[in-house]
């Protein structure tokens, strides 16, 4: 058997289609077509105890798009590493990004098997840039930078995609760490592009379902308050507006969505 049909075997062997999972259930609540029975069950009890749960999933995709034109455009960023990629659907990073710079490079990371067996449909890019996945654990960003660097000059600014992966890090000292050693990783001039769930917003009717999610489904989730997600930012500065509902950043010119209860903020290094 060949390296690379004994990896296919293992990645196979490790998707299970009697539980729910983030990424396929994340997928139904998009549209998608990339899930299994189990997903849309679970996927719809959480939508009928938390009604905005789909909002909130094209909310949070509609801010990447708004976030990464923003730093391929404006902030002149060429390098990305986007961390708990999830199953591709439409307008991924790298497809934002090359659209506007061609020359972009973008590394994908994580560890959920279903993700694994799409890379090859992330594995495109212009024929200036670069795109290319990493099977790694957001809980090891030492072995996520290594990685990376075989495709990022990480002498130059990286915009580092930490969109709706942190609230699986369920202990907050683990979760700080993590964003720490990523950012400390890059050089000055670098992003952190970052989303993540909340009590706050209007979220207060997504405890239960959260508790519901954590006994039926696979990764446990947690949500944090502003004030918790404001330490992961320690010593960036916040670009404009700040930390806010991931609908409200940086609509203008676009049509608005409703409030949702998932906070989205891009800070930069100094």
């Amino acid at each position: 058997m060949s390296d690379d049909s004994a990896q296919q075997q293992g990645i196979e062997q490790r998707i299970s289609a009697h539980i729910a999972h983030n990424a396929r259930v994340w997928n139904y609540w998009l549209g998608g077509k990339d899930h299994y029975e189990v997903d849309e069950q679970v996927g719809d009890m959480v939508t009928s105890m938390y009604p905005s749960i789909g909002e909130v999933a094209r909310a949070d995709r509609a801010f990447l798009g708004r976030a990464v034109t923003f730093l391929a455009g404006e902030a002149g960023i060429r390098q990305y590493l986007d961390v708990g990629t999830g199953l591709p659907t439409v307008e991924n990073t790298h497809e934002v990004a090359q659209r506007i710079a061609p020359d972009a490079r973008v590394v994908y990371v994580d560890n959920d098997p279903i993700v694994l067996t799409h890379a090859r449909a992330l594995l495109t890019s212009s024929a200036q840039g670069a795109t290319s996945y990493v099977d790694a654990d957001a809980h090891d960003p030492k072995a996520i930078i290594e990685a990376a660097s075989r495709t990022l000059d990480l002498d130059r600014p990286v915009a580092i995609m930490l969109l709706g992966i942190l609230n699986f890090v369920l202990d907050t000292e683990k979760a700080t760490a993590i964003v720490r050693d990523l950012v400390a990783a890059v050089p000055s001039g670098s992003y952190l592009v970052l989303t993540h769930p909340t009590l706050e917003l209007g979220g207060e009717g997504n405890e239960a379902a959260m508790k519901f999610w954590n006994e039926n489904a696979t990764p446990p989730i947690t949500a944090r308050t502003g004030a918790e997600v404001s330490a992961f930012l320690d010593g960036l500065e916040l670009i404009e507006p700040g930390l806010v509902s991931c609908a409200r950043w940086r609509t203008e010119g676009t049509e608005e969505g409703p409030l949702v209860a998932q906070f989205g903020v891009v800070a930069r290094k100094p």
